[in-house]
């Protein structure tokens, strides 16, 4: 374990449907560089995620978003999969949670379907992103200028595509939170 990441504070906010690679590696690369790591969801308990074409485990949920501030976080991880970004952005706590922190100004990073979520809280238009490219025209639509590159940052946006660019996804995430330290 390294301590690049020590005393930082990261949320990760899905809920049922999240892909499950894209919830527990990068959570575990986290972690293993230092950070502590909480889940944010819609609903308390326990979210399961989606494991390629069918049902994976559950995660445990540490808070309801409704009751968590972006304050109280360095950093925000949004994972994909279909069903999980398109549940979170008709949430009206999960859309303003995301929103609210994009403004802080601190890191938010999405892989996969996750920009549906930054696209509904309105705040790519002008970025520079990348994402699942069947999401690639919403960012368009949405003003976005979209990559197909598997890890991008623009200012406080990190974006990766799919579940093979988590090492790059994880490194950028850890290298920009180390350097803000």
């Amino acid at each position: 374990m390294s301590n690049e990441l020590k005393g930082k504070k990261i949320a990760i906010l899905a809920t049922d449907g999240f892909e499950q690679v894209e919830l527990t590696d990068p959570k575990k690369n986290l972690e293993a560089a230092g950070a502590t790591v909480e889940v944010l969801s819609i609903k308390s308990g326990e979210i399961k995620g989606w494991d390629v074409n069918d049902w994976g485990k559950k995660v445990k949920v540490d808070h309801l978003v409704k009751d968590s501030k972006p304050a109280d976080y360095d950093a925000l991880v949004l994972p994909g999969g279909q069903i999980n970004p398109d549940e979170l952005r008709i949430d009206k706590d999960a859309v303003a949670f995301v929103k609210n922190f994009v403004g802080t100004g601190k890191i938010v990073a999405a892989i996969c379907h996750a920009p549906w979520t930054l696209i509904e809280a309105g705040v790519v238009k002008g970025k520079t992103m990348t994402s699942w490219s069947s999401i690639h025209t919403d960012l368009t639509n949405a003003g976005a200028k979209w990559v197909d590159r598997e890890v991008v940052q623009d200012g406080n946006l990190i974006t990766s595509r799919k579940p093979d660019d988590i090492p790059a996804f994880s490194n950028k995430i850890i290298e920009v939170l180390a350097k803000a330290s």
